[in-house]
């Protein structure tokens, strides 16, 4: 079993720095104890949704915790996002598949 944390947010207009700090959060997260993986998607009125998986509620609370972290949030509230959620949640079951040939 994991944990999905699923952040689902409206876009201001402009970069204002965001690719580079949301780059930067992907390697960090990369870093912290329980971190499985992110996915991310958006689309061109500036509506996106990540979702980063996590061992456990532990692992998501210390990565919420992080101090870079804090601080791109921070910055997030106040320049980048014009809305946004943030649902956690617990994976009970997961399965793929993949047509060989084709690519994501």
């Amino acid at each position: 079993m994991s944990y999905a944390v699923i952040f689902s947010s409206q876009r201001t207009p402009g970069d204002n720095g965001y690719a580079e700090t949301a780059d930067r959060m992907d390697e960090l997260a990369r870093t912290m104890p329980g971190y499985l993986g992110m996915e991310n998607a958006r689309n061109p009125d500036g509506f996106g949704i990540t979702v980063s998986y996590w061992a456990d509620e532990a692992s998501i609370l210390q990565w919420k915790r992080q101090l870079e972290h804090l601080e791109a949030q921070a910055r997030g509230r106040k320049e980048w996002y014009a809305s946004y959620t943030v649902r956690a949640a617990k994976v009970e079951r997961e399965y793929s598949s993949s047509t060989p040939g084709m690519s994501k």
